[in-house]
């Protein structure tokens, strides 16, 4: 089975509700446990610490807005530190809880990724989504003490640090203001610290700002192709040869609404336009700029790839498409692995 490593997740929320029993046995919701990520051949991912927003693309005043585009949702309001923190709290804590049952390790470094990879065991890199629950620089370096390895600074909402797109279809990613002076900050602090900055959410004016800034190889953990879907979302081909020409790369969003040429939110049929996707990503970004990025438990899968479990059909797709097994390789895991080997040094 070819191995997958995982761009991005949202399981933490199910644990914070669950515990980690919901991780260790599944519960029959959601798209990821430890039981379907065994089945689907997942070594490890991105585990996202997210606040909560009071409206979300799966509430279903949304989902009936994203079902039939044209459809444009206002940006949430700022979520505020003392609001953030609880809940960002209790996602690192539930990430911790599941290193304790010896299924899972918290890297920090590409060594022991593929250390724990070699064991057996998930490797999970703790990554926030939204800097809500960092006010200042001092808690970025208690964050990262902590085991954080990968920050987006911004969800689609504002932050002190940035604007995140707004849920839009058709949009381009041209919405808002760029970096403010502490996102500059927060930049150039990551940088020092070896923090993998993710532009994934973030709009087209911080996305410049963050590529004149960044001395890192730039990275966009879930997004698609604006070019075949136009969502606010989904990333310009002038953003993907950026990325590309910093040595960067771009892992791809399941989220069907994000896939799907006509934006809706219904679930995506067959692999067809998945793999459009990444002949597209793979003649912008070559072979080693092209990752997989999933959302699960964040977002509406495609039919056919439900859940963890069904990796297998993507690689099986990929083959059929007339990708080598070398390609789908680095696509599967490799891409990412040598990604943060060049950003983390080690």
């Amino acid at each position: 089975m070819i191995p997958v490593f995982d761009g991005h997740n949202d399981f933490l929320q199910r644990a914070v509700a669950s515990g980690p029993a919901v991780w260790l046995n599944g519960d029959g919701t959601g798209h990821l446990d430890l039981p379907r990520a065994r089945a689907g051949g997942l070594v490890g991912g991105f585990f996202a610490i997210w606040i909560p927003a009071p409206m979300n693309p799966n509430d279903a005043a949304a989902v009936a807005l994203m079902e039939n585009p044209p459809y444009a949702m206002p940006l949430p309001e700022e979520i505020p530190f003392h609001a953030a923190l609880p809940h960002a709290f209790a996602q690192a804590t539930a990430l911790k809880a599941l290193e304790r049952t010896g299924t899972l390790d918290i890297v920090t470094s590409a060594r022991g990724l593929r250390e724990t990879v070699a064991a057996g065991r998930i490797a999970a890199i703790m990554h926030m989504e939204g800097a809500e629950a960092i006010p200042d620089m001092d808690a970025l370096h208690l964050w990262h003490a902590a085991g954080l390895r990968s920050l987006g600074p911004v969800w689609s909402r504002p932050t002190a640090y940035a604007e995140g797109v707004p849920f839009a279809f058709p949009s381009t990613p041209d919405t808002g203001a760029g970096l403010t002076d502490a996102g500059k900050t927060l930049v150039r602090e990551c940088n020092s610290l070896r923090i993998m900055l993710d532009l994934s959410h973030l709009n087209e004016a911080g996305f410049n700002d963050v590529a004149a800034l960044s001395d890192a190889p730039l990275v966009a953990s879930h997004s698609c192709v604006h070019a075949i879907s136009e969502s606010s979302r989904n990333l310009t081909d002038r953003q993907l040869q950026v990325i590309a020409d910093s040595g960067g790369l771009v892992g791809l969003n399941f989220a069907s609404s994000f896939l799907r040429p006509d934006g809706r939110r219904l679930p995506l049929e067959g692999f067809d336009t998945m793999l459009r996707h990444l002949d597209h990503l793979l003649a912008i970004m070559g072979e080693d700029g092209v990752a997989l990025g999933s959302d699960f438990d964040g977002a509406l899968m495609p039919r056919d790839l439900p859940d963890a479990a069904a990796l297998p059909a993507l690689i099986g797709a990929m083959q059929d498409h007339g990708y080598g097994e070398p390609l789908i390789r680095k696509i599967a895991s490799e891409n990412w692995i040598t990604l943060l080997e060049r950003t983390w040094g080690e």
